[in-house]
């Protein structure tokens, strides 16, 4: 974001800058000539020079600076607080924190003392540093106290001599980005990335979404306390835990089990709705997975972007790089395992059970590696799948292509997918939000490690209305750079309202739209292929699941052969033959040298999970439930959006569907023919398309 605030936040410094410069406001009209009537401010700034060194703290650096620099405002904290000692820089009217350095701690102590010392005069506060003094302190003891933690550490950590100006405020001579009003910041470049082993438990984090927002309330004197208490370890040089309190509470709140320090298991709700016979999710569609005895986890809670559709709503932690302790990849696989085991066992009591799935539910399968955060930057990922293949358990694994070393590095996993959600530099930021600067060029580069991976690779395309869904011929360069075996394309899921993300059930795509880009998405792949470039795989339309808006391209080389019953139709082959693959794993594991490939463990595709069948990727084996409410209104439609089948798919008359024809024309008029995308000041963006104003329709049956 290049330093900025949201745009739901961005009021305060759009109104500053207009009023700074509006020619009909007098200049600084908040400088008054009477000490006891002049404004006086204060600022403290927070960020992480994991995303910029740069644009740390900016948003309060451009208040302050706005305010004292331009519309006449004081510095509220006076020469006289907080002096030097032993060349150690005092407090400031503006300071600055940073995540990443780990001084936000310091650096807001110091702050805090200047600015209450400087509205409450030492002798008459009962606050230093933001602990309550004893009633019968002197204001000699005072003095001691606050001269010794003004020299235990320094806020500004200047390397140069600091000089005075005109705001009062103390900025580094060597500063290529002194602000203009004056500010104590430590602002690091992008190769100081060796001071990893002094951060603090708070760096890279992302803790503001705690539901329970109005306990964490404070005022400025208990947030010194806090702070401190959160940084206690800060002089140890010990790996910290992933994990805050705060964050383990916002994480066990929403269903997951932590395990050690940085991992995390947690229960899919497909898995409870398979064992009530109500049908598998997409992976037990499109690669034959038993859903309810597949494991969803994480060895990872941190992740490298912050993406718009994350459906954790960023509860975990982020980072670019591992910086923690490491807890021991036998040790969580087997309490995952154990965690997973004691959820199965609960759902015993729950309405519709089938207890023949519920015993066999208690061995687990299949283990999906994207329950949160990023799998593949847990140092130890190769041993922790290892033990996984050796519990004969496979392994999906997601990754969101920002770690192209550890894909390069990777032992032969069942799956390996890389997450592409977006098509464009541009769109990728605004999407992924990722920390990493080349964030681009590190998912194409990924991308490209695929090309040397045999065993089954996926790109999978999270379609979010609004957002990414337009230029799908860049999506097709980019899955061209890797030949994968799969194309994976669904639509978002909207999880509800949050605040980290803009998102509303307007951007979910319906399931005709996912399979209609992923039919032009084909196209573009086609137009490579046919463009010259004779590597370039043929892909062709192979699965969907409609229930979870998911539709599958797989390589015609890898997975399919002509049908035994018509030569001329294609049998697609995007199952696996899980036993296989553990056998062949086994094989590389004993001996290195030993490879195999993608078509050594296919295995046919039923029929009712192939593109185009009437089950629309449902297991007919199972019952779709719908609750009583829930039920659609129409059944299907025409190309115009127009229904053509009512509730029990029974054909719908011609005055009928005349009548709603005419409704569709009536919201035309006002919507516009195509689909528009309106942005909110929020950021929020909705879509109108009135060829959908008759699918969410629900009646009761």
């Amino acid at each position: 974001t290049d330093g900025t605030l949201p745009p739901n936040s961005q009021n305060l410094l759009q109104s500053l800058s207009e009023i700074s410069t509006d020619w009909r406001v007098a200049p600084e009209p908040l400088r008054s000539s009477s000490p006891e009537l002049q404004l006086k401010v204060g600022a403290f700034g927070m960020g992480s020079s994991a995303y910029d060194a740069h644009t740390v703290g900016k948003p309060a650096k451009e208040v302050f600076s706005c305010l004292v620099g331009k519309l006449g405002a004081r510095p509220l904290v006076s020469k006289n607080v907080g002096g030097k000692r032993e060349g150690k820089a005092k407090s400031k009217s503006l300071m600055v924190g940073d995540s990443e350095v780990g001084d936000s701690e310091v650096v807001f102590e110091k702050w805090m003392n200047g600015i209450v010392n400087s509205v409450i005069p030492v002798g008459q506060n009962n606050v230093i540093d933001g602990k309550k003094k004893p009633n019968g302190n002197s204001k000699k003891q005072q003095h001691v106290e606050e001269k010794k933690k003004v020299e235990e550490d320094c806020a500004c950590k200047s390397s140069g001599d600091t000089s005075k100006n005109e705001a009062g405020c103390c900025s580094n001579q060597n500063s290529e980005d002194n602000n203009e009003a004056g500010c104590c910041s430590n602002e690091k470049s992008d190769e100081n990335d060796s001071m990893t082993d002094s951060l603090s438990e708070e760096e890279d984090y992302d803790d503001d979404d705690d539901d329970d927002s109005e306990g964490d309330v404070l005022d400025v004197e208990d947030m010194g306390n806090v702070i401190k208490s959160q940084s206690s370890s800060k002089k140890s040089r010990e790996p910290k835990e992933m994990v805050t309190p705060k964050q383990a509470k916002a994480l066990k709140k929403e269903g997951y089990k932590l395990i050690g320090t940085h991992s995390a298991v947690k229960l899919c709700r497909w898995t409870k709705h398979q064992l009530r016979g109500r049908g598998g999710c997409y992976k037990h569609t499109h690669y034959g997975i038993t859903s309810y005895q597949c494991m969803e986890a994480t060895p990872s809670l941190a992740c490298a972007n912050k993406c718009v559709f994350c459906w954790r709503h960023h509860k975990n932690p982020v980072g670019r790089e591992w910086r923690w302790k490491t807890d021991d990849p036998k040790m969580i696989v087997e309490e995952a395992v154990n965690m997973h085991v004691d959820m199965i066992k609960e759902t015993r009591g729950i309405p519709g059970i089938q207890m023949d799935r519920w015993a066999e539910a208690h061995k687990v399968r299949h283990c999906a590696l994207s329950l949160v955060g990023e799998p593949i930057m847990y140092p130890r990922i190769n041993e922790l799948l290892h033990e996984l293949h050796e519990r004969k358990i496979s392994t999906f694994l997601v990754t969101n292509g920002q770690h192209p070393q550890a894909i390069n590095d990777l032992i032969p996993i069942t799956q390996l997918y890389v997450s592409v959600d977006a098509s464009t530099p541009e769109s990728l930021e605004a999407v992924d939000r990722p920390l990493f600067k080349d964030a681009w060029d590190r998912l194409k580069t990924s991308l490209s490690c695929l090309k040397n991976k045999g065993q089954r690779t996926v790109a999978r395309l999270t379609v979010v209305k609004g957002w990414n869904s337009d230029e799908i011929g860049g999506y097709a360069r980019l899955i061209a750079l890797g030949h994968c075996s799969l194309v994976e394309v669904k639509g978002v899921t909207f999880c509800g309202k949050s605040d980290a993300s803009n998102l509303n059930m307007s951007n979910s795509p319906w399931h005709h739209e996912v399979l209609q880009f992923t039919k032009l998405l084909l196209k573009e792949l086609n137009a490579i292929r046919e463009g010259g470039d004779d590597l370039m795989p043929e892909y062709d339309l192979a699965c969907e699941h409609k229930h979870s808006c998911s539709v599958l391209l797989a390589r015609v080389d890898q997975f399919a052969v002509p049908d035994e019953n018509d030569p001329t139709k294609r049998k697609w082959r995007t199952w696996i033959d899980y036993d296989k693959f553990q056998e062949l794993a086994a094989k590389h594991a004993a001996d290195p040298t030993f490879t195999f490939g993608v078509e050594d463990y296919v295995a046919d595709t039923p029929s009712w999970a192939v593109a185009g069948a009437d089950e629309e990727g449902f297991d007919p084996t199972d019952n779709r439930h719908r609750k009583k409410k829930k039920h659609p209104k129409y059944t299907k439609f025409d190309d115009d959006g127009i229904p053509t089948h009512d509730t029990f798919n029974e054909p719908l008359e011609e005055e009928e569907m005349l009548k709603l024809r005419n409704l569709m024309k009536e919201k035309k008029k006002i919507v516009g023919e195509a689909t528009t995308v309106t942005e909110l000041q929020g950021g929020e963006r909705v879509i109108d398309d009135a060829s959908l104003m008759f699918r969410g329709l629900t009646v009761s049956r």
